[in-house]
């Protein structure tokens, strides 16, 4: 897991963040994983859950769902940075 940047000067900590901009950026990261979960399933091959074919239409939606269990598990450290600049831009708003 990558480490958290530190909090910048004279802003809360992410982990002090209102809800729904905790929630915001966990949803952000979760889009992003769910991208990079995408490409690297991409190119597997073989049989899918509901057999074999080129396509599994599930494909997709597990990959969402396990983004959002990284996500909401402490993820890669993205939702902590878009937290982050969300809460600075706030301050300078």
């Amino acid at each position: 897991m990558v480490a958290a940047p530190a909090p910048l000067a004279g802003l809360p900590a992410p982990a002090a963040a209102p809800k729904a901009l905790r929630e915001a950026a966990e949803e952000f990261e979760a889009v992003f994983l769910a991208q990079l979960l995408q490409t690297m399933t991409r190119g597997l091959a073989g049989d899918g859950p509901l057999g074999s074919g080129g396509a599994d239409p599930f494909r997709d939606l597990l990959n969402q769902e396990v983004a959002r269990a990284i996500s909401r598990a402490g993820g890669i450290g993205v939702a902590d940075t878009v937290l982050q600049e969300m809460l600075k831009l706030q301050e300078v708003s």
